[in-house]
C-alpha cells in the first residue's frame, strides 16, 4: 500500500509518499480502508523528533483517521501512528462510529482537535455561564472549535486572538465577540480591553513565551488558564507559585494522550460534538483537502501558520 513514511528527522523534505506492506491487525483490532487522515501540528513536531513523545524510526506519521471496515462500518479513530497511509489498524474499543451528517473532514476533525477543545472547555478550565473566554489562535483547528463550545457552553464573552486581520475576521464569524492581534505589545491591555476593561476569567493557550505570560496577567482572581501546546517554542516565564496564590488563579496542562484511558468521556464527547455538527450548531472548518502527494505541502503550510481550519490527506490520491 501507499503510505507517507519518515526514515529521518527534518523538515517537510524528510516525508514521503513510498510502498510500504499493509499492516495486520491483531487481537482487538480492525483494518479499515482509509478516507481521510487528519494532519496536525503535532505531526510536524514528531517529524523533527520535537514532540513530547519521541518517535522511533522508520514511523508513518498520523494520528487520526475515518474509513470503513471491510463489513462497510464507517468509524473514526485516534491511533499511536500510521494514519497517513491507505490502510490502518485501529482498536475497535477506541472507535467512534460517525454518523452519515458527518462528512470525512468533519469526522477527523473530531478527534484530536476537537476532543482537546471539548476536555479543555468542559473538564480542565469548566467554562460557566457568563465566563470571558479568551481563545488564542482561535482560527486553527482547535481554536475555532474552542471559540463555537465556548459559546454553546454559555461563555458571557469570548475574545479571539489570530495573527492576520483576515483570521480574526474568521473568528468574528464562527461567534467570538471580539479579535485581537497576539503581537500586540502590550497584549494583557487588549485582552482586557476587549472585555470591557475587565480581567478575563478563562484562557486557552498554545503558543508559549510571552502570549502565556501576558495573559496569564489578565486572569482575574479565581481565573483559570489551561496550557495545551507551545507552537511558538520559547517557555514562558510568569508561572510563580507566589503570584498564583495572590491572585487565586489556575494555570494548567492538558495532553489529550492523557484523556484516551476515559473512554467512556471521550465517547460521550464525541457522540456530542456529532449531533452537534449534525444539527448545524458546531461548524468544522474545512482548511485544506491534500493529496497524500502533497504531504510536503500540507506540512509546510501549516508550519508557516497558513492555514485556518482542518487539515486533511486523501491517501488514495
Amino acid at each position: 500500500m501507499r503510505a507517507v513514511q519518515i526514515t529521518e528527522f527534518g523538515g517537510p523534505e524528510v516525508v514521503a509518499v513510498r510502498d510500504v506492506p499493509e499492516p495486520r491487525p491483531g487481537a482487538g483490532q480492525v483494518l479499515i480502508d482509509v478516507a481521510r487522515c487528519g494532519v496536525n501540528f503535532a505531526d510536524t513536531l514528531l517529524r523533527e523528533n520535537a514532540y513530547l513523545a519521541s518517535a522511533t524510526l522508520p514511523v508513518i506519521p498520523g494520528i487520526e483517521v475515518v474509513g470503513r471496515t471491510a463489513d462497510g462500518r464507517r468509524l473514526a479513530a485516534m491511533i499511536p501512528n500510521g494514519g497517513y497511509a491507505e490502510k490502518a489498524v485501529i482498536a475497535e474499543d477506541a472507535a467512534f462510529p460517525v454518523p452519515d451528517g458527518v462528512d470525512d473532514v468533519a469526522a477527523v476533525a473530531l478527534l484530536a482537535q476537537g476532543l482537546t477543545a471539548w476536555w479543555l472547555v468542559d473538564h480542565t478550565t469548566r467554562v460557566r455561564p457568563g465566563d470571558s473566554v479568551v481563545v488564542h489562535a482561535a482560527a486553527g483547528g482547535v481554536g475555532s472549535l474552542a471559540v463555537q463550545l465556548a459559546k454553546l457552553r454559555g461563555a458571557g464573552r469570548v475574545i479571539a486572538t489570530a495573527s492576520t486581520p483576515e483570521k480574526r475576521e474568521f473568528a468574528l464569524s464562527l461567534g467570538a465577540d471580539a479579535a485581537v492581534d497576539p503581537a500586540t505589545e502590550d497584549l494583557t491591555g487588549a485582552l482586557c480591553a476587549a472585555n470591557g476593561g475587565e480581567p478575563v476569567d478563562v484562557v486557552l493557550e498554545m503558543t508559549g513565551g510571552r502570549v502565556t505570560d501576558q495573559s496569564i496577567a489578565a486572569l482575574a482572581p479565581f481565573g483559570r488558564l489551561a496550557f495545551y501546546g507551545m507552537a511558538g517554542r520559547i517557555e514562558p516565564e510568569r508561572v510563580s507559585p507566589r503570584e498564583l496564590q495572590r491572585r487565586s488563579i489556575t494555570v494548567s496542562g492538558f495532553w489529550l494522550m492523557n484523556a484516551l484511558t476515559r473512554a467512556e468521556t471521550l465517547v460521550k464527547a464525541y457522540t456530542e460534538m456529532s449531533a452537534q455538527v449534525t444539527a448545524g450548531e458546531l461548524r468544522v472548518v474545512h482548511g485544506g483537502d491534500h493529496p497524500m502527494s502533497e504531504v510536503r505541502r500540507a506540512h509546510d503550510d501549516l508550519s508557516g501558520r497558513r492555514t485556518i481550519g482542518k487539515l486533511v490527506l486523501d491517501p488514495h490520491r
